[in-house]
């Protein structure tokens, strides 16, 4: 009769696989959509609204992949990893190219993608430590940056002044939330690797003899 190990190891999961092919996807219509933004030329026509499909599919595949990950046991180093830098690639370049577009004010594009950028790194940093894992205001920033960059791609905000008001107005919030999560993480990040790096009490009592 064979035994069955204690322990048996976890399945290998292959870095090849539907929820990284996703995110890979994701990443390759990063370029399509400012190509989209770049050729509508400020005309707000028919270019605008491809940006806004090519925007909307990008960011339903973010859900998707990460649904699809976590259900099907897909979880690997790569996504981890390549996940995070294909969100703040695609939300990072409709900022920008809002900016560059004189529709959006430079400081905001900077404050944001400071942010993003900058938890990301400590994210990295920290990892050795511990894993920070997504708060409730981290997935409430994601939301309403997606819906912000929405209402900016739509050609309608930028002809109908109140709607231009509104689409401002939920970037500002935005914004705030995305400041006041980075600096929650910050905390986190702080109290993460001070508890990691505090010695323990059985170590202090055997340093003491």
């Amino acid at each position: 009769m064979t035994e069955t190990p204690a322990n048996p190891q976890p399945a290998h999961v292959p870095t090849l696989n539907i929820a990284n092919v996703l995110t890979v996807l994701r990443i390759i219509m990063v370029p399509f959509f400012v190509w989209a933004l770049v050729a509508d030329e400020s005309e707000y026509g028919t270019m605008r609204w491809v940006a806004l499909a090519v925007f909307a599919v990008a960011m339903y595949t973010d859900k998707l992949d990460g649904d699809l990950a976590r259900s099907r046991g897909l979880i690997t180093n790569f996504g981890k990893i390549a996940d995070p830098i294909a969100d703040k690639l695609l939300t990072g370049s409709a900022l920008v190219m809002f900016s560059i577009l004189a529709e959006l004010p430079w400081w905001i594009t900077i404050v944001i993608l400071v942010r993003e950028w900058g938890i990301t790194a400590v994210r990295f940093v920290v990892i050795r430590y511990g894993v920070m894992a997504a708060s409730r205001g981290g997935k409430l920033k994601t939301v309403m940056q997606a819906v912000a960059i929405l209402l900016y791609l739509l050609p309608w905000t930028h002809t109908i002044s109140w709607l231009g008001t509104v689409a401002f107005i939920v970037m500002l919030l935005t914004l705030a939330v995305t400041v006041i999560t980075g600096l929650d993480y910050l905390v986190k990040a702080w109290t993460l690797r001070a508890s990691a790096t505090a010695p323990t009490p059985g170590s202090t009592a055997e340093k003491d003899q």
